[in-house]
């Protein structure tokens, strides 16, 4: 035994696979692109062409597949799949897969790497119209820019063929198969694409959608009893697609939507109308935008998800309900309920006519107005002051201009310059003029507007609750069915100085349960008569 054998343990690199066992068998594959090559003498010229190629060179055909029409741009095709799996399965006995060309093989950028790993396997791709021995670097070389020039070939008929869909499309012409509901017919020579009688009842079922409100459950039912049937997602989408209106949607437009030469089914009008109908609910429901009955929707926000109420009608039933459209969260309730609720809320800032509370809240009000808005009084003089200023060097300015000491372009530059300044400073010391000036009005207006206060809501309509809601409560109210409490984080400060007096006037200590505000936290919330700060928890 040689020395050297002990020596094996410490060798590196791998050790030489061994050769598979060139035999004689081989698989023939044929493939066309569509189907008007395979109804001509294409599949079976490469046919006869491998099989002669076969017996030529002795080799016995295990197996053959293909002899239709597959695309080359994916190696997803049944017929290839089937033979890559064939060839694998009995490795080391197929050593050749022979085809008409290297593009009947694939045209696509993978065809180089699945080449190295038939190559691995001891299978070679053999074209018998481009002979290339590939048992040498120089003929794998030669294979791979064959293999590559495929797949340019590919990519520029690819581009070709994209960019006349495209021009097809913006000409208004229909490349592919129309949707369902159309026929593709030559007239004069010319394609046509025309309705037919499934296209009849399509614009039957756009019409039942548009004046007869039915769901689309209901069309489907009906379309069925008149022998058409339409799976629901499939109705959906006849519902949504534009081209029965006379329009085309298609992802070569890149977002546009053009006119299209076809057959019209519908007018637009209907179109958008049923459009309109589908982003309504239709499971036993309907939805109206402005609705007096429901004037708390998307004012009253769901404590659980931070998502706003919507409100609905239960046809059957005929009752309003608010809801979370958030389906973990079940947060529904009466709409009566809740109307009765924030009824119960608007109670807590009603005030009576007496003069000495009206008088007292005023006061408080201006008081506390004046305390809030000391730094603003500091930036309305600084204001006038920057406004002083800026006017003396616009006088400056005319003056040297007249005299000649500065040019009429430095003139016009700075002058400019200047009365853009004038005019902003003035549009700032408007603004805090404007808001010390309405106070008095502004708190008028507010006591006036609180003495019917409730009865004011009960009895206005949708967009007028709307304003009043959002008057009081900026930022909404937060509901949970779970607890059933309501809160929120902001209210009105004039109308929460009204409550607060109520509060001492009357004596009650309840504050407002319906917000889960008892007396203690509620005084917190209102500077008293030293003025003391306001809580930092609560946003007023």
């Amino acid at each position: 035994m040689s020395d050297m054998l002990f020596f094996d343990a410490f060798a590196k690199g791998k050790k030489e696979a061994k050769a598979l066992k060139n035999s004689k068998d081989c698989v023939i594959y044929t493939r066309v692109s569509s189907q008007q090559q395979a109804d001509n003498l294409s599949l079976a010229t490469q046919l006869k062409a491998c099989t002669l190629y076969a017996e030529k060179m002795g080799y016995n055909i295990a197996s053959t597949f293909g002899g239709t029409y597959e695309s080359a741009e994916t190696d997803e095709r049944k017929q290839f799949t089937a033979m890559i799996s064939f060839v694998k399965r009995y490795r080391g006995k197929i050593s050749y897969i022979l085809v008409y060309s290297l593009e009947r093989f694939s045209r696509n950028d993978n065809s180089i790497w699945l080449t190295n790993e038939l190559r691995k396997l001891g299978i070679e791709i053999v074209s018998v119209t481009q002979p290339i021995d590939t048992s040498n670097a120089s003929g794998q070389m030669q294979q791979k820019m064959l293999f590559l020039f495929g797949e340019f070939d590919n990519q520029l008929r690819r581009q070709k063929c994209m960019a006349g869909i495209r021009e097809m499309l913006l000409r208004g012409d229909w490349p592919t198969k129309p949707p369902l509901g159309y026929d593709i017919i030559r007239q004069h020579g010319k394609r046509k694409i025309v309705a037919n009688a499934k296209g009849r009842l399509i614009r039957q079922a756009f019409e039942w959608k548009a004046y007869d409100n039915l769901s689309t459950e209901s069309v489907r039912a009906k379309l069925a009893e008149k022998g058409f049937k339409v799976g629901k997602q499939h109705m959906s989408n006849i519902l949504r697609n534009p081209f029965y209106c006379g329009l085309m949607a298609h992802n070569m437009l890149e977002g546009k939507v053009v006119e299209g030469n076809h057959e019209r089914l519908i007018s637009r009008e209907v179109f958008l109308k049923v459009n309109g109908l589908l982003k309504e609910n239709h499971q036993g429901y309907t939805v109206k935008e402005e609705n007096a009955n429901i004037p708390l929707k998307r004012f009253l926000i769901c404590d659980h998800c931070g998502k706003p109420l919507r409100g609905y009608i239960v046809q059957k039933k005929n009752l309003h309900y608010y809801k979370c459209c958030t389906k973990a969260c079940n947060n529904n309730k009466s709409a009566k309920v809740l109307n009765s609720l924030f009824e119960r809320i608007l109670d807590t800032f009603k005030i009576d006519k007496a003069t000495d509370v009206i008088d007292l809240i005023k006061q408080q009000t201006v008081a506390v107005f004046n305390q809030l808005t000391a730094g603003k009084q500091d930036d309305y003089q600084h204001l006038q002051q920057q406004h002083r200023e800026i006017v003396i060097k616009i006088n400056r300015l005319e003056e040297r201009y007249i005299e000649e000491e500065v040019g009429g372009e430095l003139y016009h530059k700075y002058h400019q310059r200047y009365n853009d300044e004038r005019k902003e400073i003035e549009e700032k010391l408007m603004t805090l003029s404007r808001q010390v000036s309405n106070l008095d009005d502004s708190i008028g207006f507010v006591i006036k507007f609180a003495l019917e206060l409730p009865l004011k809501w009960v009895y206005a309509d949708y967009n007028t609750k709307q304003r009043i809601q959002f008057l009081l409560f900026p930022q909404g109210i937060r509901y949970s069915k779970k607890t059933d409490e309501s809160r929120t984080s902001r209210i009105n400060l004039l109308f929460l100085y009204i409550a607060y007096f109520q509060q001492i006037t009357t004596k009650k200590k309840r504050g407002i349960p319906e917000l889960g505000l008892n007396f203690a936290s509620f005084s917190t919330l209102v500077a008293g008569i030293g003025l003391e700060p306001m809580s930092a928890s609560w946003r007023i």
